[in-house]
């Protein structure tokens, strides 16, 4: 493994103090790092300024582009150099637009392992040489660590599913009751912490940059895990500061406030795509008809029309987002 090169790449927007944490235990790893980049989706909270006051990158961004612009510099950490490729997108391409763009480049440059997380992911010190050295024992192209919040496993992250698309629960809600140092194989994952083998990346191209945000990574990971198999290992662990640790089987990922109910259209439209695409027409219609049930009982009446519009969206926008053409 000592031959082989690591790349993280963070896709980060408006949320500059959790990055520099994010990149402060990146740095820390007990497995040095090569690279890191940084896909900078448009922020307009000053964070390339904050990269260059804590020496992340030399150079500014130019106010305006109308492609992505990159920039790189070395970084030493503990007598070994580390490249930072930092890249401010001309704009914002929600988290799928990100992702796609630091896979792609990360994998032109010819890194070996390609570990993806998002800005308000820290990982523990030892987590990616636990990641690495149980990928080596048991020759393994794609792995994830637990993802946990404080005490609690975000279980809803690592997913299986029943035949028509709906995920199934297996860890406990609590980290001191998982069985530890235990690889379990999986169908997708979240964008927190997963490492990647460059082969698999070869065999599955890069996440569907269309689908903006929300089930970009549970569509890149089911491809994954049909290509190449994909797992989690509960040696490793990575926090995930979103908020979020509660055990209520009930609340399955980020909640839902004014502030971002706009995401939930994006999310049916996606999850419509990805019940069609991997579990059949059945599996789609089941969904349809689930949202509808929801408004008949008056269940997220506030968020209802964002469902009616992903649902629209998705048949206006389902063959761009086949072709990943948006």
């Amino acid at each position: 493994m000592n031959n082989e090169t690591v790349c993280a790449i963070v896709v980060t927007f408006n949320r500059k103090k959790l990055l520099l944490e994010c990149l402060e235990a990146l740095l820390n790893q007990t497995y040095p790092l090569n690279a890191i980049y940084i896909l900078d989706n448009a922020s307009t909270d000053g964070t390339p300024e904050l990269l260059k006051e804590k020496g992340f990158i030399k150079n500014l961004p130019p106010k305006s582009t109308v492609k992505p612009w990159e920039h790189t510099k070395d970084i030493k950490v503990k007598n070994k150099l580390v490249k930072i490729h930092y890249v401010k997108m001309n704009k914002n391409t929600g988290g799928a637009g990100g992702f796609h763009e630091g896979i792609k480049r990360a994998f032109e440059k010819g890194y070996n392992w390609l570990w993806v997380m998002d800005d308000d992911a820290e990982p523990f010190e030892d987590t990616l040489s636990n990641l690495l050295e149980a990928s080596k024992k048991n020759n393994l192209k794609a792995i994830a660590p637990v993802i946990i919040n404080k005490e609690y496993v975000q279980f809803y992250h690592h997913k299986q599913f029943d035949k028509f698309g709906n995920e199934k629960y297996f860890l406990p809600a609590k980290v001191s009751e998982l069985v530890k140092n235990k690889l379990i194989k999986i169908k997708a994952n979240a964008f927190v912490g997963l490492l990647i083998n460059r082969d698999c990346v070869e065999k599955v191209g890069f996440p569907n940059k269309c689908f903006f945000i929300w089930g970009d990574d549970t569509d890149y990971t089911l491809r994954i895990s049909k290509e190449c198999g994909l797992y989690l290992y509960t040696g490793a662990f990575i926090k995930h500061k979103d908020g979020n640790y509660s055990i209520k089987k009930e609340i399955k990922g980020t909640t839902v406030d004014k502030n971002n109910a706009w995401k939930v259209s994006f999310g049916v439209r996606n999850t419509l795509y990805i019940r069609k695409h991997y579990f059949g027409k059945f599996a789609f219609l089941m969904y349809i008809f689930r949202n509808i049930l929801s408004f008949l009982k008056l269940e997220s009446i506030n968020i209802y029309p964002y469902k009616i519009k992903g649902v629209i969206n998705y048949f206006l926008q389902r063959k761009k987002l086949e072709n990943e053409n948006c």
